[in-house]
């Protein structure tokens, strides 16, 4: 799949990420495909799996949705993990994913690869690869050395870049203006109500990717528990 495909296929939509760690009742290949189905059957155009379910995530998921995968591994759980190297990125590409989506934050990687380096492992492969970032530069940067997409995945995540309450919508703003048309923008990451995803597309995004909200059963429960607690506990003082 070219850029200029997955451009018409995605643009204006959202991408659902169904992905589930280690210890977490949803942690099942089988479940993740089931999941990944369940959202493609409710309109998401992509599917964003891998994760700490690697590569049998995403073979499973890309036999099971006909729509982008954009696969990635989770490797560690400090410092660069997503897709940390060059030969992580070579077995996403071998698994059946269309996107490769690679950290691209100016740290260090496992390997000591740079970013430029898996820009050029991903394109031999033949596969597109979305820069996950954190920062307006690290976006600036990600966008001259080659990547295909520029993700706000890691906003909130790093040292570089205060948490924001909610999505980080502004670096979403900040992105666009800075690279203007050419790059191709998906938000992520606290995209938690359908509010927040149509604002990034508002102030430019070309597409939103949502997971925990959509697809982490326990973390929609815990919402209508904490709301349903709070109006109990109400009732009671009245």
């Amino acid at each position: 799949m070219d850029l200029a495909t997955f451009r018409q296929h995605v643009t204006g939509t959202l991408i659902v990420s169904a992905q589930a760690p280690d210890g977490h009742p949803l942690r099942d290949t089988h479940i993740i495909a089931h999941l990944a189905a369940a959202a493609v059957a409710g309109g998401a155009t992509a599917i964003r799996c891998g994760g700490y379910g690697g590569l049998e995530d995403i073979r499973a998921v890309a036999e099971k949705v006909n729509v982008p995968v954009i696969g990635l591994t989770k490797e560690g759980a400090t410092g660069v993990y997503i897709t940390p190297t060059v030969a992580s990125a070579r077995a996403v590409a071998h698994a059946g994913a269309d996107v490769v989506a690679v950290d691209a934050t100016q740290r260090p990687r496992q390997d000591g690869s740079t970013f430029a380096e898996q820009v050029a492992a991903v394109h031999e492969e033949g596969k597109l690869i979305m820069a996950d970032i954190a920062t307006l530069d690290e976006a600036i940067a990600a966008h001259s050395d080659g990547a295909d997409i520029i993700s706000t995945t890691l906003a909130g995540y790093t040292e570089h870049r205060a948490k924001t309450h909610g999505p980080d919508l502004e670096l979403v703003k900040d992105i666009r203006q800075a690279l203007g048309s050419d790059v191709f923008l998906t938000a992520e990451g606290r995209y938690h109500t359908p509010e927040w995803a149509a604002e990034a597309l508002t102030l430019g995004a070309d597409a939103v990717i949502i997971g925990t909200a959509i697809t982490d059963v326990s973390f929609v429960t815990a919402q209508f528990v904490t709301a349903v607690t709070a109006a109990a506990t109400t009732e009671d003082k009245q």
